[in-house]
Parts: C-alpha cells; structure tokens; sequence
C-alpha cells in the first residue's frame, strides 16, 4: 500500500484553492444547495474546510470537510467516518454528526472525502475534568462491540499510521499486534535500533502476556469498549453554543478502556498529563483487576503512543522514550541482556517533559 501523501505538497499545488468536487455536493443532505467552499482550519495529514451551503427554507447551513489523497487517504477518512458514527450514535453531543465519506469523481489523483457537521469550537481551552471524564467513561461504558471481541470492522488510524485492528478475544493478543505493527512502522521511518528491536521482542513474547493476559484470568474479565484511538487535547474541542466538550479526529477500535488514557502520558500531551483527568475518570470507570498494576498498564499503552508518533515524525525524542519505558516493564517484569537500564532521568512522566506536536509540519 502507498504511504500517505504529503499535504504541503498538495497545497502547493492548489496554490490557494480549495479542492472541492461533485461527490462531496451529492453528500449534502437533500434539499441542500452547495454555496461555497473555504479553507478552514489546519491537519498534518488532511486538507480541511468548511462548507456554506442553503437549506430548502433559505437558511444557512455548514459543513465540515476533510479531504485527503492516495489509497492511505481513504483508508484514514473512511476510518474517522465510521468511528464518528459509533460515538455519535452513543452520544450525539460528544461528537460533530458525520454526514459522508467518499471518492471524489476526479481519477487522479485518487481524492477522498469526509464530511460532516461544522461546530464552532474552542480548541485552546482545556475541559473541565469532572464533565469531561464523565462523558468519557459513559461512552466507554455503555458501548458493546457487535462481535464480543477487541477490534474494529475497518481500519483506522492515530495520525497517519493505520492500526492493526483483526478481532481477537484475547486483549494481550490483540495489543501485542497493534504494538508489533506500529513497531515495524517506527523502523521504517527512522532504521535498526538492536536494542529497541530486542525490548520489543520481549515485550511481545514475555511482558504484555504476563501484564495483559492477566486482566482475563483468575475469573477477571474485561469487556471491550469503544475508545476514540488518539485521543489528546489537540483532537478535542469545546462547543462554542452549548459548552460541552467535544471530539473530534477518531480513530476508533473497541479495545480495553484504559488504552485510552495510553496517551494521556505521552510529551504530546500536555493538559491531559495532568493526574485530575485520570483522577476522574477512575471514579466514574473504576480500574480494572490487578488495580496495583493499572500504572504499568497505562505505561504499556503509552508505548504504542510514543512509537506511533515517533514512526510519523522521524528524529522524534518519543522513540527514545518509549525504548525507555519498554526497558522499564522488562526489568520489572521479564529481564533480559542486551538492552540498557531503566533511566528514570529521561522518563517524561516524572521529568515532566513535553515537545510541541507537529511543530515540524508548520501547524504551530
């Protein structure tokens, strides 16, 4: 599969146009008639607008669209499409309504859209703990995947990296994929690191069965929940009309539910680094069995984060981070020779150290 196209690229070319098509105006609701079309907004990965549109009674109507190119494109759009419309059918508040997802009729370059509704949000201000940790537990709680199993139907991405989302009944089984793919990803993009190379192994094979396969042992069951996949402060918003939260960009999977606080932990996030929000968001979801091992896991799952990240943006500090803190559960929990020691001097969850993200694609 084609990797995924770059944008500055694209909207070089563009010179200032917005790329709109007939399939996007199809998509409308009907008896909606398509006005114009303007860059709203920025996306490392997409190029995004909004859509001023005039409904049967003359009234004004917007959208929001996303627009992005190559199959990767379409395979990240079509997820964030089908993710919005599980949340929003748990929630309508606690997500923009998604309205379409689709080809543009243009061949080549090969063009996908998503559509949905436009809000006007606050993205710099951080949301209330309490609420926000509640609606998010809620969500976790009240949703049911339709196979019984960790997974999603489509594949979705965090970023611009795909998941591996295959149904398993098995969480270990299914984390341990998710986080070998994203893995191999990180190799990719930045080269051999022996030693990274030897954790992840271990990892795979001896720390996640042990840290993991015990949450669905001894009678201890973990049901699967739908999580929003790369959820951080940057892909949340507050609703400008109602004053609620909102989310936005999912990347969806139906997986344990701490993993979505996995990121929480990451330098990329910063208002979410604070311990109020998990705090919170354990009184109203409370930690799964063994709760003394809850901070590991929530270790384990940043991993996936920082590797994630560091595989989208080579040179990335995160890989080093999450070397570290793959170092950190092997000694703890499977030790091995050939990889270095634990250093809790570059551990940003205790050094509180933090990057701006995407600072290199220009959008800060």
């Amino acid at each position: 599969m084609e990797g995924p196209v770059s944008i500055k690229e694209i909207l070089a070319q563009l010179n200032g146009r917005f790329p709109m098509d007939e399939a996007v105006i199809e998509a409308l609701q009907r008896g909606t008639t398509f006005l114009s079309v303007e860059h709203f907004g920025t996306s490392a990965w997409t190029i995004t607008g909004k859509v001023t549109t005039k409904e049967r009674d003359a009234s004004e109507k917007l959208y929001f669209l996303k627009v992005a190119y190559g199959e990767h494109g379409g395979i990240m759009l079509r997820g964030e499409y089908e993710s919005s419309k599980i949340i929003y059918k748990l929630n309508s508040d606690f997500i923009p309504e998604p309205f379409g997802f689709g080809r543009y009729k243009v061949k080549n370059p090969a063009t996908y859209f998503y559509l949905s509704e436009f809000v006007d949000m606050d993205v710099a201000t951080a949301p209330e703990p309490v609420d926000f940790t509640s609606r998010l537990a809620e969500m976790h709680k009240v949703s049911q995947s339709p196979t019984g199993k960790f997974g999603f139907h489509v594949a979705t991405c965090d970023g611009k990296m795909a998941h591996t989302v295959d149904w398993e009944d098995s969480w270990a089984v299914f984390y341990r994929k998710l986080l070998v793919g994203v893995c191999k990803l990180d190799l990719e993009t930045n080269g051999p690191w022996p030693e990274l190379e030897r954790a992840t192994e271990q990892m795979a094979t001896a720390v996640i069965p042990r840290l993991l396969g015990s949450l669905q042992t001894e009678g201890w069951q973990i049901k699967p929940c739908i999580i929003h996949g790369d959820l951080w402060e940057g892909n949340m918003g507050i609703n400008m009309e109602t004053g609620e939260s909102l989310l936005f960009d999912a990347g969806s999977y139906y997986a344990h539910n701490e993993m979505e606080m996995g990121h929480w932990r990451c330098e990329f996030s910063s208002v979410f680094r604070s311990k109020v929000y998990i705090r919170h968001y354990l009184r109203n979801y409370p930690a799964a069995e063994p709760v003394d091992e809850f901070d590991d896991r929530n270790r384990l799952y940043s991993i996936k984060g920082a590797i994630n990240y560091a595989a989208g943006h080579p040179g990335s500090i995160l890989r080093k981070t999450a070397y570290n803190n793959m170092c950190y559960l092997c000694e703890k929990y499977a030790p091995i020779d050939g990889i270095d020691k634990y250093d809790p001097r570059i551990d940003p969850s205790i050094t509180g150290a933090s990057i701006v993200p995407h600072l290199l694609e220009g959008l800060i």
